[in-house]
């Protein structure tokens, strides 16, 4: 008997959901996928349940400031505890979840700070104080990223991606936009009285 073929990288791209800035999922099968920039993605695998996540976060930690809390859903210290959290949630036990990670890419020049080597610092740090091994990585440089992880497998693909414009426009108006999100002002919003 003949052994089906692996997948492709690309097979797996084709029927992967993605996650964008912010976001995260857990997977037992459906592969899953996402484009960074300056943003870093955590793959993290259980390799005895045979399945795993993903994260995409831009910026390592939470902050408050005087006047507002920033949006903690979007920051990695949030990403990373809600995705282990979240594979803890399916039987996974912390002990033998590997790490695979990418990202940190310096390809948005618009944007006031380099995000990309915080974010790859706090992942290494994270990572080792977690106790979970990054067993490899793609880190920095000029590119854009596309990873498509395979949680049944544990497979990471990374496709760097050399920045032309369109992938620029892209990656830059996703991390804009994220960036002005955790800018913005965080104003209660006014409750109406209504007197009869």
């Amino acid at each position: 008997m003949i052994a089906a073929p692996s997948p492709s990288s690309r097979d797996l791209e084709a029927i992967a959901k993605n996650i964008h800035p912010g976001q995260w999922a857990v997977e037992e099968s459906k592969p899953i996928a996402t484009l960074l920039g300056s943003c870093v993605a955590v793959c993290l695998f259980e390799p005895k349940l045979r399945f795993g996540g993903i994260n995409h976060f831009m910026l390592p930690v939470r902050t408050r400031s005087s006047d507002k809390e920033v949006d903690s859903l979007l920051r990695g210290d949030y990403a990373m505890e809600v995705l282990v959290n979240a594979m803890l949630g399916k039987g996974a036990q912390k002990k033998r979840m590997i790490a695979k990670a990418f990202g940190g890419g310096n390809v948005v020049s618009s944007l006031r700070k380099s995000i990309g080597d915080g974010n790859i610092s706090f992942t290494k740090e994270w990572l080792e104080r977690e106790g979970i091994p990054l067993i490899s990585s793609d880190f920095g440089g000029p590119w854009a990223r596309k990873v498509v992880f395979a949680p049944d497998t544990g497979d990471a693909f990374c496709k760097r991606i050399a920045t032309t414009q369109a992938i620029s426009i892209e990656v830059e108006k996703q991390e804009v936009a994220y960036e002005n999100s955790l800018a913005g002002p965080s104003t209660p919003r006014e409750k109406k009285i209504e007197l009869f």
